[in-house]
């Protein structure tokens, strides 16, 4: 296929500084030689020209840089969407993982019925009434299907983005308590890692396949490098111990990639400060082949 690479280095929505490399660093990995081996073409876009976090107020301290992000959104919506007109998959690149408003946006523009697949320790669900920091990268999934305050939700001029129904979380291990009380009052499909321990990765990744992608619908993949042990992805900027390991993560990819239903992909959170010799954004290159079909076999 022809893959159009997005780069949305935006360190906006989290705390911890450094992922605005995320995006070089991945590039830097030997992203576009790996696809062509593959046998993909590859349309680089560039980076979209974000401020930093010192040019810009923070603004209210429960929705931090409001007023960047969904300019970030909304710039970044109508490049996945006219992808698919142009019959390109749009791979995005972060970047924290608020731009993930943006590049869902864009995604459920052209596909409405579109199922997420959300691998990422954290859930992403809280609100501006719930946030306990006040980051914006904490509260995209919840805004995506409409809950929380219209300058989020209503991105791009409509709400919800996806159906709650078609959204599944996989790895999660570090929940807040007023999202716990919104994943459980909206009945938002969470595969933890105490599930993923019971019921192995094959089985949870069949379920959320099945789930994101009932009646035949598309899905998109959003995949934060944080999802990981730490002792596989040093350099992410929320470490949460306890995380997929190196092949849970390939073969979850890899069940993806088989399904034949993922039509656009994120990869957010690479944060090469506290990376060691760009070994994340080396394994974000991996997964992102194990996604787009590579097999060892």
């Amino acid at each position: 296929m022809r893959i159009r690479v997005i780069g949305a280095p935006i360190d906006l929505g989290a705390d911890r500084r450094g992922v605005d490399i995320g995006p070089r660093a991945i590039r830097y990995a030997g992203l576009q030689e790996q696809l062509q081996r593959l046998g993909h073409a590859v349309h680089d876009m560039g980076d979209l020209n974000i401020p930093l976090p010192e040019t810009e107020p923070a603004g209210n301290p429960r929705l931090k840089y409001l007023e960047p992000i969904i300019s970030l959104s909304e710039e970044l919506a109508p490049i996945v969407t006219e992808g698919f007109e142009q019959q390109e998959f749009p791979l995005i690149l972060g970047g924290d993982h608020s731009l993930a408003l943006g590049s869902v946006s864009g995604v459920a523009k052209a596909h409405p019925n579109v199922g997420v697949i959300w691998v990422d320790a954290h859930t992403d669900f809280n609100i501006e009434d719930t946030t306990p920091s006040g980051n914006i990268h904490g509260m995209i999934l919840s805004a995506l299907v409409g809950l929380g305050g219209k300058n989020l939700t209503d991105v791009c001029g409509w709400s919800p983005k996806i159906d709650k129904n078609r959204l599944v979380i996989i790895g999660a291990r570090s929940i807040d308590p007023g999202e716990r009380e919104l994943l459980r009052e909206h009945n938002i499909h969470v595969f933890t890692m105490s599930d993923i321990d019971r019921r192995g990765i094959l089985h949870v990744m069949q379920q959320s396949i099945e789930i994101a992608g009932h009646d035949g619908a598309p899905i998109h993949l959003s995949l934060d490098l944080d999802s990981l042990d730490p002792t596989e992805a040093p350099g992410v900027g929320t470490p949460v111990r306890g995380g997929l390991s190196y092949r849970e993560a390939h073969f979850a990819m890899e069940m993806v990639a088989e399904s034949e239903r993922m039509i656009s992909m994120d990869v957010v959170e690479v944060n090469s400060i506290l990376d060691r010799e760009n070994a994340t954004a080396l394994l974000a290159v991996e997964l992102i082949l194990s996604a787009l079909g590579k097999k060892i076999l």
